[in-house]
């Protein structure tokens, strides 16, 4: 880690899956205690910028750097970003049957500690932390028995993804159209989750096609994508002009 360093810092990226360019000479600065705010249309390269910070193995960086607290993660494994700090919220978050949600978080938060230099929680202390984090989402202990996601609504899964950030000691979060399916009671809970998170020692990057969700959470940025590069920045009175005008007056 560099001190005084931007969380995440995205230099010229370009970048390409199957030999197709998919992201172009992409420019971004986040950093600590900024909530950034992602819009665009479908095919835009949104979710594609997502999974290249994390590290999908899809996908090929042809061209400049990706820096994570002033260091490259470019030659970095998808684990070990998520051991510094990198989280990734699916749009739709998969189902792991037979696991249930108690160990696979108390493992996860443990993977964690252990890079951290940490000692790692058992099973008795990881319960009594964990029941502190279930208050954040509102959500009922009785969900760390079942299965991860297994039978879970579409709001207890994005509810779940966030008690994992706030489990994991995020420090850049990277939500992928979280508000995706949430009706309204849904999207204030997990909303507020974000919000209770959110410090001056993390950052957030919201990735979403409607404005509704800025309505709960202030973003710092809004940034526009459009063919794989970053075409507009503005703050949050942009996404109220995007909802009215759309994205065509952007050309």
């Amino acid at each position: 880690m560099v001190k005084n360093s931007p969380t995440l810092e995205i230099q010229g990226l370009k970048a390409s899956v199957n030999d197709t360019a998919v992201i172009k000479d992409l420019n971004l600065t986040v950093n600590p205690g900024e909530i950034h705010a992602i819009m665009g249309k479908n095919g835009s390269g949104k979710s594609t910028f997502s999974k290249i910070v994390a590290g999908h193995s899809a996908y090929r960086v042809t061209a400049g750097n990706i820096l994570f607290n002033g260091e490259s993660i470019l030659e970095v494994e998808p684990e070990e970003r998520s051991q510094k700090g990198i989280f990734l919220g699916f749009q739709y978050p998969i189902e792991i049957p037979g696991v249930s949600n108690a160990d696979f978080l108390r493992l996860s938060c443990n993977a964690r500690r252990k890079y951290q230099g940490l000692d790692e929680l058992d099973p008795l202390e990881f319960f009594e932390f964990i029941t502190q984090k279930l208050d954040v989402i509102e959500m009922d202990p009785s969900f760390l028995n079942r299965s991860v996601n297994e039978g879970f609504s579409g709001g207890e899964k994005k509810r779940n993804e966030i008690l994992q950030m706030a489990v994991l000691d995020t420090k850049l979060a990277i939500l992928d159209e979280t508000d995706s399916g949430l009706d309204i009671d849904a999207l204030k809970i997990v909303s507020k989750g974000i919000n209770s998170l959110a410090n001056d020692s993390n950052a957030v990057i919201l990735i979403t096609h409607y404005q509704r969700l800025l309505d709960y959470i202030e973003p710092t940025f809004i940034h526009v994508m459009q063919d794989g590069k970053i075409i507009k920045t503005g703050d949050k009175s942009l996404a109220k002009e995007l909802e009215s005008k759309g994205y065509d007056w952007l050309k």
